[in-house]
């Protein structure tokens, strides 16, 4: 997926942020030693071959300069936080990390190495044709028992892993979806619907999160495409940047109760464990999906994504906005 968000480097950058990385022992020879892994959606990310063979991924947050969003500010060292609480608080299996460079003295960003997990992407392999029915449906309900085991992380407030958060999950909520809005009224980005209506549409519906009392940890982006699987297993989970302490029904996985262009949800809420929604349960999914529609429609202007894109994201914004109730 192209972004403007991507950072990507020389072979000759590369070279020495392995070796500030595993030492000069370690430099790879030649200029093959790299390879862009093209299927994330902001950081740059390559697959990347020592020069004893092994084999890491180098994850380098965007560049400086580049326009980002207002909570995808540190959304790097969020990642490195969020990969400390599931490594210490879960048996969530996640890669190693081998080295984080926060400094900015190499390419003026954050950045990490971490082990190379050798197993399929499984969206990917799963896009591709290369697994079976059954075992896309194994690996959806493994994925959703992950979610059930980092939902189990219960966090001190509502809102970032680190720092103040939030007393309330409608308080954190309600202020990051209005981050959100704020970014594109600031970008200029046309919804195709009024601001103001979007954001009554959330007003309107806003009570519903107040069930919600005890924060959780949530991926937020828990999806095929972030995992990687074997024999039908998830053995490893991926891209934390997003994740906070809030509701778990607002995981990626579930995205597919309300937006039909998304994988069958019911596989990943067997393996989590989620039975037949409430109406309050209901109307909480449907404000995330409302969310995330906004949110991939903003993204598309601060990640400069071609036309159809755009056009995708309005067409998902209109199905949220009329599961709240709000037609043309």
């Amino acid at each position: 997926m192209e972004s403007i968000t991507k950072n990507r480097q020389s072979t000759t950058t590369l070279r020495a942020m392995v070796e500030r990385a595993y030492g000069p022992q370690q430099v790879p020879d030649g200029d093959d030693f790299a390879t862009e892994l093209s299927y994330g959606f902001f950081n740059a990310l390559y697959r990347v071959r020592l020069r004893d063979g092994t084999q890491v991924v180098l994850k380098i947050a965007p560049p400086a300069d580049v326009a980002l969003m207002t909570r995808e500010h540190g959304m790097m060292r969020n990642e490195l936080a969020a990969m400390d609480l599931v490594r210490r608080e879960s048996d969530v299996p996640i890669p190693r990390l081998d080295f984080v460079d926060v400094t900015g003295e190499v390419i003026g960003a954050d950045y990490f190495f971490m082990e190379h997990i050798d197993a399929p992407c499984f969206g990917i392999a799963a896009e591709a044709g290369e697994l079976s029915t059954a075992e896309v449906t194994a690996g959806f309900e493994d994925l959703g028992a992950v979610n059930r085991r980092l939902a189990a992380i219960v966090g001190p407030h509502f809102g970032p892993l680190e720092g103040e958060g939030f007393a309330t999950w409608r308080e954190a909520a309600t202020a990051w979806f209005e981050d959100v809005l704020t970014d594109g009224e600031k970008a200029a980005v046309d919804l195709g619907w009024g601001y103001g209506d979007v954001r009554e549409a959330w007003a309107a519906h806003a009570d519903a999160l107040e069930a919600v009392t005890e924060p959780r940890f949530v991926e937020v982006d828990l999806w095929a495409k972030n995992s990687m699987i074997r024999d039908g297993r998830i053995v490893a989970v991926i891209d934390h940047e997003r994740a906070m302490f809030g509701d778990p029904l607002m995981e990626a996985g579930l995205t597919g109760l309300d937006l039909p262009d998304f994988p069958d949800p019911a596989p990943f809420a067997r393996g989590f464990g989620l039975g037949e929604l409430s109406d309050h349960e209901h109307t909480r999914r449907h404000l995330y999906t409302l969310w995330l529609a906004v949110t991939m429609l903003v993204e598309t202007t601060y990640r400069g994504q071609p036309p159809e894109k755009y056009r995708w994201a309005c067409d998902q914004l209109d199905v949220a906005m009329s599961l709240l109730g709000r037609s043309r």
